[in-house]
């Protein structure tokens, strides 16, 4: 796969990186001599100076033999022009775009990006992305991350160990006999930050961070298996109210009337502009690092703060300070991988990445195969994959155990029209099933290639 990638930040160096190291022949071009620079010395990719827009750039980033261009810079605009450029003059079959501005997703302009006006196939809003994130997360009290499948009917949960967790120290295949009503499975571990897919022999442990697939009816007896019964917050106070923020917020008081809300915001401008959109929630005008701003926002008795401002060190600071006046959880936006080892050990609850987000929203649109859906856990440990099975696949109409599942792939449910299964060594999985599974970083090709349309299904 030939891919050219327009933009050298976070997001599109990450972009490279996944597909350079799945041996994708990929070209990154961006104004920005420096960033070209770090991304050419890390990794096995060529790279462009110019701007991604112009029509001789694209060009000499091979555009003409390009199967897809995903478009990353901080401009909007220039994302949708790199986006129409490939279309219009190299007819580049896949564009994606990230747009952040709101005003061009707003639903009355829909068909600004159809294949007449603007085509590019895939939108990607981070604002609304993460959006969304924080707002599974709140509704899920204890879990680090929450991510729907196939259409809601199954959730992967994250969420972690410590002391005072039920199941600790106990061989997982023995969790099925203890709790013979509880329909999950667990797909990955990460201890000490390094990642393990977990066989039945595998035990865990205080301070690990556990991944586990399950029919959502049953997310709220899980979460009591592993010791979390927190009710969902009902007093939430939002720290930024930038895009993120708002968003959120707009979410907050759409879905769950009966929250309250208030938002900090430093700058007043942007303050007043938020107070005038939001219906409901109080906007307080001020730094979420003065305390007598904190106590005005009475976060002691608030049961989440959830930090969203542009600036990591505000929203890591933000969210301890509102620990120590007495909120019961923090929810903290961080970009900097930098700051990743550090947050949790400070009694950081839940840490949302933006970059990791949208890189694996990109991802399913990179994937080969009958590939519905992809998530990206952890830092390369792995990911999350729902797939269509089609009769030519391996894994149909064999027992899972006699499946020759590549090493380190593990399922975590099947799908079967209405009907959710949670798969054991006898499950057979059949054609137009949708199997939920994980696989690590090295499997995933193999995972690709079982789920991928062949000659004879035709």
């Amino acid at each position: 796969m030939k891919v050219i990638v327009c933009g050298a930040g976070q997001v599109g160096f990450n972009i490279a990186r996944y597909l350079a190291g799945e041996n994708a022949d990929v070209t990154v071009v961006d104004r920005s001599s420096e960033l070209i620079q770090k991304i050419s010395d890390s990794l096995d990719v060529r790279g462009i100076v110019g701007f991604a827009s112009y029509p001789d750039v694209l060009e000499s980033a091979g555009a003409e033999d390009a199967d897809m261009v995903v478009a990353v810079t901080y401009s909007d605009e220039v994302n949708m022009v790199a986006c129409q450029i490939c279309h219009s003059i190299f007819e580049v079959p896949t564009k994606i775009a990230r747009v952040r501005n709101q005003s061009y997703m707003d639903p009355q302009w829909s068909e600004l990006f159809s294949r007449d006006n603007m085509p590019i196939d895939h939108i990607i809003s981070p604002e609304i992305e993460v959006a969304q994130a924080i707002s599974r997360r709140l509704e899920i009290p204890g879990a680090f991350d929450v991510i729907p499948l196939s259409e809601g009917r199954v959730s992967l949960i994250g969420v972690h160990c410590t002391d005072d967790t039920p199941i600790l120290n106990t061989p997982l295949r023995q969790l099925t006999g203890m709790f013979p009503d509880l329909h999950i499975v667990i797909v990955g571990i990460q201890r000490d930050r390094r990642g393990i897919v977990p066989t039945g022999d595998d035990m865990l442990h205080a301070g690990d961070d556990v991944y586990f697939v399950a029919e959502t009816s049953h997310v709220n007896r899980a979460m009591a298996a592993f010791g979390h019964e927190e009710r969902e917050a009902r007093r939430i106070a939002i720290i930024g109210g930038g895009n993120i923020g708002l968003n959120l917020a707009q979410r907050i008081e759409k879905s769950s009337p009966h929250v309250g809300l208030k938002i900090i915001e430093v700058a007043k401008a942007r303050a007043e502009l938020v107070a005038q959109t939001l219906e409901r929630a109080v906007v307080i005008h001020g730094s979420a690092l003065d305390t007598d701003i904190l106590e005005e926002a009475n976060v002691k008795a608030a049961e989440a703060v959830v930090a969203v401002s542009n600036d990591d060190e505000v929203n890591i600071l933000g969210s301890l300070l509102a620990k120590r006046h007495g909120c019961r959880r923090a929810v903290t936006l961080v970009n900097k991988t930098s700051y990743g080892a550090l947050v949790g050990s400070l009694g950081i609850d839940t840490v949302v990445s933006p970059r990791a987000i949208t890189v694996s929203t990109i991802l399913q649109y990179v994937r080969r195969g009958r590939i519905r859906s992809v998530h990206s856990l952890s830092e390369g440990f792995g990911e999350l994959i729902e797939a269509e099975a089609l009769e030519t696949s391996s894994l149909v109409g064999v027992p899972i155990r006699s499946a020759r599942l590549p090493e380190g792939v593990l399922i975590g449910a099947i799908v079967r029209g209405k009907q959710v299964v949670t798969p054991r060594g006898s499950t057979v999985v059949r054609a137009g099933d949708r199997v939920i599974l994980f696989a690590a970083s090295s499997a995933v090709k193999k995972v690709e290639r079982m789920f991928q349309v062949k000659l004879e299904f035709f």
